[in-house]
């Protein structure tokens, strides 16, 4: 879309020095989160071999309504930029990409390339703040570290700040079952003293 994505249309221009590719998914990334994928889309896969060229991230944005594959109708304005950090020729010949969330940031403008690649321009939001755990949270974090290695190689090479709230409560938000709308408000939040006390009542207290 041009200026508004209210209004449903997208326009193609060439892509500016500051733009920032964006891949429109049926998730929510959150930064430090853990992120696999399976490209098979020739407009995806050129976009992923310029990300690695360039060492640069691309954004994901949740969609709200349409596919991942084919023409985006709605996304959200707000996502995270992913940085590539491994990937693999998978046995299906698709390629297999493995990401984690960087920083987020917000839509200004969004429009498509000629070989139907988003883009957008972008502002980058300012980086949580360094929070201790406070210690009526502080269970949260030693759940986290016994779940986390249970959950296989998605978290096994994401560094672990289990006394930081904001670290805490974005792996909370990624591994709770939530809906996706309620992760994105979740990752709207940048108080993550706050994010904390929403997430806490859906977890059940035990002795750790």
């Amino acid at each position: 879309m041009s200026q508004a994505k209210t209004s449903g249309l997208m326009h193609t221009e060439a892509a500016g020095p500051g733009a920032l590719p964006l891949f429109p998914l049926n998730t929510v990334l959150f930064p430090g989160g853990a992120l696999p994928l399976r490209i098979f889309e020739t407009r995806y896969v050129d976009m992923v071999r310029r990300c690695m060229r360039d060492a640069s991230p691309f954004g994901v944005v949740l969609i709200r309504s349409g596919s991942e594959v084919g023409t985006v109708a709605d996304t959200a304005d707000l996502g995270t930029t992913a940085r590539i950090v491994d990937f693999d020729a998978m046995p299906d010949g698709l390629l297999g990409i493995t990401c984690r969330g960087d920083r987020k940031f917000r839509v200004i403008k969004r429009w498509q390339q000629s070989d139907g690649l988003n883009l957008g321009d972008i502002e980058y939001l300012p980086p949580e703040e360094a929070v201790g755990l406070p210690d009526e949270y502080r269970h949260l974090g030693e759940l986290l570290r016994q779940i986390l290695p249970e959950l296989g190689e998605l978290y096994a090479d994401v560094s672990g700040d289990f006394a930081d709230a904001s670290w805490v409560s974005c792996r909370l938000a990624e591994i709770l079952p939530l809906t996706l709308s309620d992760r994105l408000g979740l990752l709207e939040l940048d108080d993550p003293l706050v994010r904390l006390s929403k997430l806490s009542p859906l977890v059940r207290r035990v002795d750790i």
